[in-house]
């Protein structure tokens, strides 16, 4: 009789799909604030931002991450993602 091959279960990728998302989110939350500051100090325009301004995003975006703020997102990534696979609360990876 033969044996059916096991099912394709991606829950590495999946894993890594997970973090690499709550890695997103965290260092937004970090570079947020400073950006809608940025924002507000910007003139009315109905236009698209202009390259000056998108390097002015880019540099505050910078300085919003340095000073380790980039490890401190990565490891609340992976410590969200773990309590969520020891928890069963992420789909895919149980």
């Amino acid at each position: 009789m033969p044996t059916r091959p096991p099912p394709f279960r991606p829950s590495f990728t999946l894993t890594l799909l997970y973090v690499a998302g709550f890695f997103f989110f965290y260092a937004m939350l970090f570079a947020l604030p400073d950006l809608i500051g940025e924002l507000r100090q910007l003139e009315p325009s109905s236009g698209p931002l202009t390259p000056e301004e998108l390097e002015r995003a880019r540099q505050v975006s910078r300085q919003a991450l340095s000073g380790g703020k980039v490890l401190v997102a990565l490891l609340a990534a992976l410590a969200t993602a773990g309590i969520g696979i020891w928890r069963h609360a992420l789909p895919g990876v149980r």
